[in-house]
């Protein structure tokens, strides 16, 4: 079986986002069901979804069984299966995985659309259509099923339920993740995306769909939430207190390699102008619609830090000095979070400049503040904390606009900006880029029909 493999494009840029033309590739859609010891489920499972597909999808299809080095019979089943349908391929792994699993068979399919789903299939297939319908079209560059979603119909038990939510809002607080089902087995992704996405994620285990879901986000990458009806397996071997440790880990490697800005997810952008929010507006500078709600969203939960700050240090020294080292603490985090979100200067270059700027900066809101306070201390001799808290929230609403003001045309200006955005486009179309450095066991997509080949025949 052969497939047309689309025009490359150079590993420093996605291209734009199109609908899949007709006759472009004879498959369409690769679904990956990963399995280890599944000798009894296997052939019913794969039998059901390849029934569903003919009959429901209209593009060409593949169904692979990745073998996770089970120990039982599924590789004889799944050699079987290959040799019975024309549609299936085995594959046989001698490590075990489910990350690992996936990124191999990715890597090597050819199809534009990969697509993978547990063996209990416990996710009514008729959400795979919808599933893999953006992608297809163009709209989306990953999709996933979601339990956790308000149309969702979900049957299983209160202990899991417990623990699927509860995961999901560490994603959310720990790495500001926005998705609502990060473990659902039930995903999809566009395989240019996957072709530059794979080699950044790092987990080889079930971590590994959170950390893919992650880089995609902070990526800008539009993800796609399909509400799903599941039905929890009760027979599942997944052992839960292992899983959980081990995803706490992975969560706490990912969340510090975003925050040392270790992952060049620049490389996962979309090209200037695919994204309708960097069309320009008629008589209003660029950017500043967006820079001003970056701005206020900053401020707002700096204030927020600094006003916390100052409450904790007033409880052991005076006004002015707990005034002082909570205007420093936040001034901090707000250059930065400023620099990278509202101003989207990117990297390290300047940023030692950009923070001393930022306390000179600093230094001008100090003065309104402190000013305020002796002038408060001065009209009223001995004032409540509430008096302190609200004469300096409204110095520092003061002080907020002319910090503003600053930024925009000091600390970050828009000369600075644009050599920022040019030397990143430069960066992301340089002819001979090189790929991120890939965990040992990725490989590449393209070219590698022999290499299929000979993982199918290990099945066997």
């Amino acid at each position: 079986m052969t497939t047309t493999q689309p025009t490359g494009t150079p590993l420093g840029a996605l291209p734009p986002r199109e609908h899949l033309r007709l006759g472009q590739t004879e498959i369409v859609l690769d679904v990956v069901i990963p399995v280890y010891n599944e000798e009894t489920d296997l052939e019913p499972c794969v039998r059901r979804l390849r029934e569903h597909l003919a009959r429901t999808f209209p593009y060409g299809f593949r169904i692979t069984i990745a073998d996770n080095a089970s120990t039982d019979r599924t590789p004889e089943v799944a050699a079987r299966l290959d040799d019975a349908l024309e549609e299936v391929t085995a594959v046989r792994l001698e490590q075990k995985g489910r990350g690992r699993a996936l990124r191999t068979v990715w890597a090597l399919s050819e199809a534009p659309v990969l697509a993978y789903m547990d063996v209990d299939l416990s996710t009514d297939l008729n959400a795979l259509l919808p599933l893999v319908a953006p992608l297809i079209s163009g709209h989306s560059d990953l999709a996933i099923g979601s339990r956790l979603s308000r149309s969702a119909r979900v049957v299983r038990g209160p202990k899991r339920e417990f623990i699927s939510r509860t995961y999901n809002l560490i994603l959310r607080g720990s790495l500001a993740a926005r998705f609502s089902d990060a473990q659902c087995g039930f995903k999809a992704v566009r395989g240019d995306v996957a072709e530059r996405l794979l080699p950044m994620v790092e987990d080889t285990g079930w971590f590994f769909d959170t950390e893919l879901l992650v880089l995609a986000e902070r990526a800008g990458l539009r993800i796609h939430e399909v509400p799903v009806d599941w039905v929890d397996d009760p027979n599942s071997t997944v052992h839960l207190v292992r899983t959980a440790t081990d995803d706490l880990k992975g969560v706490w490697r990912v969340g510090r390699a975003l925050a040392t800005g270790r992952l060049p997810l620049d490389r996962l952008a979309r090209p200037f102008g695919d994204d309708p929010r960097d069309r320009e507006l008629n008589g209003v500078p660029g950017g500043l619609a967006r820079q001003l709600v970056g701005f206020c969203v900053v401020g707002a939960l700096s204030t927020l830090l600094y006003l916390g700050l100052y409450s904790l240090f007033r409880l052991g020294v005076g006004p002015q000095l707990a005034n002082a080292a909570a205007l420093l603490v936040s001034a901090l985090g707000n250059t930065a979070a400023n620099r990278r979100l509202t101003f989207g200067v990117r990297g390290r270059d300047r940023a030692v400049r950009h923070q001393a700027q930022g306390l000179v900066v600093f230094a001008i809101g100090l003065a309104l503040t402190s000013g305020s306070l002796a002038a408060l201390d001065t009209a009223t001799g001995n004032p409540s904390h509430g008096t302190e808290l609200a004469v300096l929230v409204a110095a520092n609403l003061a002080a907020t606009v002319l910090r503003f003001l600053l930024f925009r045309a000091w600390v970050f200006p828009e000369r600075e900006r644009e050599r920022g955005t040019d030397s990143l486009e430069s960066h992301r179309t340089a002819p001979n880029h090189q790929s991120y450095p890939s965990h040992p066991n990725h490989q590449s997509r393209p070219n590698h029909q022999n290499d299929r080949d000979d993982l199918t025949r290990s099945a066997r």
